[in-house]
């Protein structure tokens, strides 16, 4: 399923002494030195440029190129010295090949960000029916009722797998693979000797649909693959949205165009279709949305290619795909601006619209949020010293062009969560408390602070209960905390109960996965994946250390708050390390039955008594 997730906990594991201040930071600086090392192994042309001072709001759609060789002069011309030079002739082709109605019966759905935007996940559940992604497979299980669960079907890909999409009677599953190539370098100093070679893997995206009418016999209908490794998709109706970025080579005087592999044949986009802005950057990445009907086999894919810097974060209305990516601007304090683009989807239609950009850097998705014709955008001004961090609000209308701000909010801390509700943003900031901001857009170009509470440690995921009331899931020291936040009066809010899980630390995915993350309010539940690190004294001074990882599930409610009803584990025992495969990933309910999932089974519990009903062996 998630297979990082062992990896993030054995992380935690070693980390155990320290404080969740510096869990965090090593999260955040894994996550972005796997990131520089994935472009450089993906062989990225590094092209290092001179940043210009500041990005302007132009407001303006982005321009197409008019010619190949504009397209190359413009990715040479940015490039003050490139750290790898990909000699011509060197550089190998990447991989020629590569809803119905549903049942009245209440189950979960993945947890997304936008109603109606659906999020690929390695979970799906629907008419009674599981579809797991795990080990390189996808499984098709009869979940409902429990006492018929088996599993009816295997799709083995042996393929990394990023997530998958039901729709009706359709299975779409996202992935990637790579063919190895060894290419010619020459390094930036001269007269370092012989040039050496250097082994990479390209990365393909691939869309694959299955119809599963007949579940135990799934039909594969539609295959294409594409350049580039897979950065996020959304669904919207029947159409399936992917967004692929490419790292840009430049080979000699040409530069590599992406490439579509379908149905036996390779079509490689012309630079006359690839819109680019005028900003340079210190690299430079072909980023497509590439649109699929799930449903209509006979509807050719559709498609957009723009050259950008890196992609670093996307936002989808049900009408427009918003991507952001950030650039340094300031040497000396390493001040940020965010580079945002709108791009128009209504069916196979993909239509640039608009090109903007904002002070700071975002920090994910829930950083942004289009209400009512406007994009509001929450953004940290970053710096070399603490000194000058701040945070800001901004509003942009459809044209990307300014209409309001709120800036300098919460000086020396940064952002850890944020949420937009309506005409309201809620914020989180940590340095050593938890300051959790109301902030009112009911004026588009007046944002105002309505009222802020200040209260220990931090939330990193908001969600809303209803709507005068949030849900926070974050650390407290080095634990994880629930709050419920009351915001009924916006100019005081309150902290109305809260829950610690404790131990000597403990972790939960949902700080930074919000597809971990169950809750209905009609039904009072919450529940969440937890890792708990528990110390024992032995002799008055030495420690014997054991790790628990499950499912915390609760009662909440604005009369009583978190009410702990029990947990539910995959594990086979409590010992001093935790089990591979068997770590809860994702939780969802059909009916009254409660179903967990890891990498090498699905448990059933009743969602009355907590008790196993039966589980689901993953080969």
């Amino acid at each position: 399923m998630l297979a990082h997730y062992s990896g993030v906990t054995e992380m935690r594991i070693l980390s155990s002494n320290l404080n969740a201040i510096v869990n965090k930071r090593k999260v955040i600086a894994a996550s972005l030195i796997a990131f520089v090392i994935g472009i450089l192994v993906c062989g990225a042309l590094l092209n290092l440029s001179q940043i210009v001072p500041y990005f302007s709001v132009s407001g303006e759609p982005l321009l197409r190129f008019s010619s190949y060789r504009e397209l190359v002069d413009f990715v040479g011309s940015s490039s003050s010295q490139p750290y790898y030079f990909v000699n011509e002739g060197d550089v190998l082709d990447a991989l020629a090949q590569a809803k119905g109605a549903e049942s009245n019966r209440d189950y979960s759905t993945t947890n997304v960000q936008v109603a109606g935007v659906d999020e690929a996940d390695t979970v799906k559940s629907y008419e009674g029916y599981l579809y797991v992604v795990s080990n390189q497979s996808v499984f098709i299980m009869k979940a409902y009722p429990p006492e018929d669960a088996k599993i009816v079907s295997e799709i083995k890909l042996n393929e990394t797998l990023h997530g998958i999409f039901i729709n009706g009677n359709r299975l779409v599953v996202l992935g990637s693979n790579a063919c190895e190539v060894r290419i010619l370098v020459n390094m930036i100093e001269p007269n370092r000797g012989e040039p050496s070679y250097m082994s990479y893997a390209t990365p393909n995206t691939f869309i694959k649909v299955y119809d599963i009418t007949n579940k135990a016999s799934p039909v594969s209908t539609r295959n294409v693959t594409l350049d580039g490794y897979y950065f996020s998709s959304r669904m919207i109706g029947n159409f399936v949205y992917t967004i692929i970025n490419e790292p840009v080579l430049l080979n000699g005087t040409n530069v590599k165009l992406p490439a579509i592999f379908a149905e036996g044949e390779t079509v490689t986009m012309s630079a006359t279709d690839i819109y680019y802005s005028g900003v340079t950057d210190y690299g430079f990445t072909f980023t497509t949305i590439f649109a699929v009907n799930a449903v209509d086999d006979a509807e050719k894919p559709t498609h957009e290619t723009i050259l950008l810097g890196t992609t670093r974060t996307i936002y989808v209305s049900s009408n427009s795909i918003y991507i952001a990516f950030s650039g340094e601007v300031d040497s000396a304090t390493g001040a940020e601006k965010t580079l945002i683009y709108r791009i128009h989807i209504d069916g196979g239609n993909i239509e640039n619209k608009a090109s903007g950009g904002v002070p700071g850097g975002v920090l994910n998705q829930f950083s942004m949020d289009e209400y009512d014709g406007y994009l509001r955008i929450a953004t940290t001004t970053n710096s070399w010293d603490r000194e000058g961090v701040r945070n800001n609000v901004y509003v942009l209308n459809m044209n990307l062009g300014l209409v309001g701000k709120l800036e300098n909010l919460a000086l020396k801390e940064r952002i850890y969560s944020a949420r937009f509700m309506g005409d309201r943003c809620y914020l989180v900031t940590f340095q050593q408390v938890d300051p959790f901001f109301v902030i009112d857009l009911s004026s588009p170009g007046k944002p105002e602070v309505s009222g802020y509470l200040k209260i220990p440690g931090f939330s990193s995921y908001l969600h809303p209960y209803d709507e005068s009331h949030i849900i926070g899931i974050g650390k407290e020291g080095d634990n994880v905390k629930m709050s419920l936040f009351d915001v009924t009066n916006v100019t005081a809010p309150t902290e109305t109960a809260h829950f610690a899980v404790q131990g000597e630390w403990s972790d939960s995915t949902v700080l930074w996965d919000h597809k971990a993350f169950l809750f209905n309010k009609t039904r009072h539940l919450l529940a969440i994946p937890v890792v708990v690190n528990v110390a024992e004294v032995v002799d008055d001074y030495y420690y014997t250390w054991s790790y628990w990882q499950g499912v915390y599930i609760f009662d909440v409610s604005l009369e009583h708050g978190f009410v702990l009803r029990g947990n539910v584990t995959h594990q086979e025992s409590t010992t001093s390390y935790l089990q591979y495969g068997y770590e809860v990933q994702r939780i969802l309910y059909i009916g009254n039955v409660l179903y967990t999932m890891s990498d090498r089974k699905v448990m059933m519990n009743s969602l009355e008594t907590l008790e196993q009903i039966g589980e689901i062996a993953l080969p």
